[in-house]
């Protein structure tokens, strides 16, 4: 009963973080080449909503999909060591066929794909998590502050460089193409773009890799410190990741609404894993198991709605409107997940990456 309880919790949890990372990249798919700003929150309603889902979504249910892609390390480690399979060449094969996942999702649907950067971290963690409970802290610790002393050096640049018009002018030109191309371009155009400015595309992928690390590694420690437990011991930690997930967590991130986005970096790199942790400690209302294809779902019904190959909707300048279709898509994924599961104990992506993960060690099952 306790081991259904927790999985569920799981299951729970990472379906929360998808619906999350949907409610951010949204905005991008609705009006792309424009850059969210909470600036002038107070103009509008609009505004105002806009604003609030800035702070309590944009990044921060990313932070707690880290977090899950870490405890979900963890699972196959426990499961690989059941089954007697040699931990790293597994491990290192499921992730190059995440690799592989992420970089078509990245060409083919969306150049904001997050996959290619978990499957470098899996690769990683995986050479650590048979570390000492010491060293693995160690490496948790040292990741965290490479990358909040690297956030901290880039928003001090950003800072300056906010204050040259000549090169603001430069960017709103870039976004401008951006624009253009999404809301008029061909799919084949903007595979194209995709393809050509990988590298500068990717930067981001890169450079939170030490941040995806120490979550990755937050993960295995709460799985294994009993945090997702039906039981007394359990709902402790889930408290105090509660309370100081959103005591601290939720005024940092309120930082946001400082105008002239002098905190923008700041809360999306730094401050909004806080409030992640935060959220684990709440209890969200919906269950579904096939995290990795409502993933990919979410990004493919967006495409088509607001690109120029599918119903060409971008730009779309009603808050409301992005918000219901926000809405609107995560219903259409509650109810695939729900099929999926139903039909098939998962999801299709979840189904094809499991096959292939065993299948070249599949004589040691």
């Amino acid at each position: 009963m306790e081991q259904s309880k927790r999985i569920r919790l799981l299951d729970v949890l990472r379906g929360f973080a998808i619906i999350g990372t949907l409610g951010t990249n949204i905005w991008l798919f609705a009006q792309p080449g424009v850059l969210m700003s909470s600036g002038g929150w107070l103009d509008s309603f609009e505004a105002f909503l806009a604003a609030l889902q800035s702070v309590f979504v944009n990044g921060k249910l990313l932070g707690l999909l880290t977090i899950m892609f870490g405890i979900g390390l963890e699972l196959k480690y426990r499961k690989a060591q059941r089954n007697g399979l040699p931990w790293l060449p597994f491990y290192i094969w499921t992730m190059a066929l995440l690799f592989l996942d992420g970089l078509l999702h990245y060409l083919f649907v969306f150049e904001y794909d997050i996959l290619m950067s978990y499957a470098l971290t899996g690769i990683i963690v995986a050479f650590l998590i048979r570390s000492r409970e010491g060293v693995m802290n160690r490496w948790m610790k040292v990741s965290a502050i490479v990358h909040a002393i690297g956030v901290t050096i880039f928003s001090l640049l950003w800072m300056a460089v906010l204050r040259d018009e000549s090169f603001i002018a430069e960017i709103a030109v870039g976004f401008r193409e951006i624009e253009e191309l999404y809301t008029e371009g061909g799919y084949w155009e903007q595979v194209a773009y995709r393809l050509l400015d990988f590298i500068g595309l990717r930067a981001e992928a890169i450079a939170i890799l030490f941040m995806n690390i120490a979550l990755y590694i937050v993960g295995i420690r709460l799985f294994r410190s009993g945090a997702f437990h039906a039981n007394e011991e359990g709902r402790c930690i889930r408290r105090r990741l509660l309370r100081w997930g959103l005591g601290l967590g939720m005024p940092l991130n309120m930082l946001l609404l400082v105008p002239g986005g002098l905190f923008d970096l700041l809360v999306r790199y730094l401050f909004a894993p806080i409030l992640s942790l935060g959220y684990i400690g709440l209890l969200a209302w919906m269950l579904e198991k096939a995290a990795l294809s409502c993933y990919v779902l979410q990004n493919i019904l967006a495409s088509l709605l607001f690109y120029s190959w599918g119903f060409s909707l971008a730009p779309v300048h009603s808050v409301y409107a992005i918000l219901a279709t926000w809405i609107g898509i995560s219903i259409v994924m509650m109810l695939a997940a729900h099929l999926f599961v139903k039909k098939i104990g998962t999801g299709p992506l979840e189904w094809l990456w499991r096959k292939l993960s065993y299948m070249p060690f599949k004589r040691r099952i």
